[in-house]
């Protein structure tokens, strides 16, 4: 029960969030932003017309149809979003940090709109928009969502250096690139590490000086070469990304012709990394 409370909580919170960054850096500044909010905001330059107000009406085509395709629970989280957004964007219209530095206002709306909407994310729900349409491009035509949004947030930002100008249109673009990877920072947590793939025929000292050095648990993978047919056994370690240069150096030393892949991992759970056993508390 406090999860899905928590849930909701975090929609509002992170609206919030994210409508100070609209409010309080890119409008107070005069640069804009992507999909339908980028729309809003060049209605509000040049219009007048309020901006919480235009995002909600821009949303209601699109959510209608979203509610037949993708069912209840996600559109409602959904809509929730749509409406804490625009009802926020309306409370905190007065927050200004106007600055003479445009990128520093760029920097610090991708943070601060990037923050709100990762929290926004982690509960399921979107901000509606362009989100929801690239959905549905993709549920009927099989099209990438990510092309379908980086297309739409081009689309606006070429209108952003038509209607307003090009300077501002690349300031804009910044902000946009800041708040994707803020967005992927709060999304993927902080517990992120780096999976290793170690191939040698000396596993079993590697193995074991992994185990002895570094206190880090190893998984054995059965596995043939593609072009011997030779049986091997793939030794796969996940670790905190400082310990890496301690594990290559283990590997050199047991097998210095041992072939290691290192790879990414965006979010690591479990013993070692987030669990902590309660007979050691």
């Amino acid at each position: 029960m406090w999860e899905k409370v928590w849930k909701w909580l975090a929609i509002f919170v992170g609206a919030f969030i994210y409508s100070i960054g609209l409010n309080a850096f890119l409008v107070a500044n005069h640069l804009a932003e992507g999909g339908f909010v980028g729309i809003s905001i060049l209605l509000l330059y040049k219009l007048g017309w309020p901006l919480g107000l235009t995002f909600l009406i821009l949303n209601i085509p699109v959510l209608i149809p979203g509610w037949l395709v993708f069912g209840h629970e996600f559109i409602l989280k959904t809509t929730l979003g749509v409406i804490a957004v625009s009802l926020f964007s309306s409370l905190t219209s007065h927050f200004q940090v106007p600055t003479h530095d445009p990128l520093l206002a760029a920097l610090y709306a991708g943070v601060v709109t990037g923050l709100g909407l990762g929290l926004i994310f982690r509960t399921g729900a979107t901000t509606g928009g362009s989100d929801i349409i690239a959905r549905l491009i993709q549920h009927f035509f099989r099209f990438r969502m990510g092309r379908t949004l980086f297309a739409i947030d081009v689309v606006v930002i070429g209108l952003v250096a038509v209607v307003i100008g090009r300077e501002t249109a690349m300031y804009s673009l910044v902000a946009l690139f800041v708040a994707s990877r803020v967005v992927d920072f709060v999304l993927e947590g902080v517990q992120s590490g780096r999976a290793l793939t170690i191939i040698s025929d000396e596993h079993e000292a590697i193995v074991q000086a992994i185990h002895e050095k570094l206190e880090r648990g190893t998984t054995l993978l059965n596995a043939s070469g593609g072009y011997t047919g030779d049986q091997k056994q793939v030794v796969y370690c996940v670790v905190p990304r400082t310990e890496v240069p301690r594990v290559q150096s283990i590997v050199a030393a047991v097998d210095p012709r041992a072939f290691v892949v290192v790879s990414s991992v965006h979010e690591v759970l479990g013993e070692g990394f987030t669990y902590k056993d309660p007979s050691s508390a």
